[in-house]
C-alpha cells in the first residue's frame, strides 16, 4: 500500500479558471482529463513550497497569493493519495507551454462540460463558492469509477 502526498492549485481570474488539460504524458492517470496544476510534495518541501513550485514549472506564472482550501483523500486500489486543494487569485508572469498538457482559461461554469474526474464535480463547487476549510474523502474503484464522496465533519 502506498501513500502519496500531492497539491493541487486552481488559479482564478475573475470568473475563469486556469485549467490543464492532460494529454502530453505518457502513462498518465490523468489522461485526457482537465484539472488544476499541482504534483508531488518533495522531501524537504512544505505543501506551500510544493505548490509554488509545481505551479512556476506547469504555467510560468509566479503565484502572489495562496488560500489552502481543503485536504482531499483518495482512494484508489492500494494507494492513498492525500492532496492539499489551493487556491489563488493573485499571480504575475506569462503563461508558458505546459510539457504536461494544454493550459487554458475557462469559465468557472464551463468547468463542469469537461472531462474531469467524477470526484472533482463533488468539490469544484465548493471551491468556486469559497466555502470554509474543508476534508473530503474520494474512493475510486480498479476503473477509476467514483464509489464514495464523503464530505467530513469535525
Amino acid at each position: 500500500m502506498g501513500i502519496e502526498v500531492t497539491t493541487l492549485c486552481y488559479i482564478v481570474r475573475g470568473d475563469e479558471v486556469l485549467m490543464l488539460h492532460r494529454t502530453k504524458k505518457k502513462s498518465d492517470l490523468n489522461e485526457g482529463k482537465w484539472i488544476g496544476v499541482g504534483g508531488h510534495v518533495k522531501a524537504g518541501e512544505s505543501p506551500y513550497d510544493c505548490v509554488r513550485r509545481e505551479t512556476l514549472e506547469e504555467t510560468g506564472l509566479t503565484l502572489q497569493s495562496l488560500s489552502f482550501r481543503a485536504v482531499i483523500t483518495f482512494v484508489y486500489g492500494d494507494v492513498t493519495e492525500y492532496m492539499m486543494l489551493f487556491s489563488s487569485d493573485s499571480f504575475s508572469g506569462e503563461l508558458k507551454d505546459c510539457d504536461e498538457g494544454v493550459l487554458e482559461w475557462k469559465k468557472k461554469e464551463e468547468v463542469f462540460d469537461l472531462p474531469i474526474w467524477e470526484g472533482d464535480r463533488k468539490f469544484l463547487p465548493l471551491l468556486f463558492s469559497d466555502e470554509p476549510f474543508f476534508s473530503m474523502k474520494l474512493s475510486y474503484d480498479n476503473e477509476g469509477r467514483l464509489i464514495l464522496a464523503q464530505k467530513e465533519t469535525s
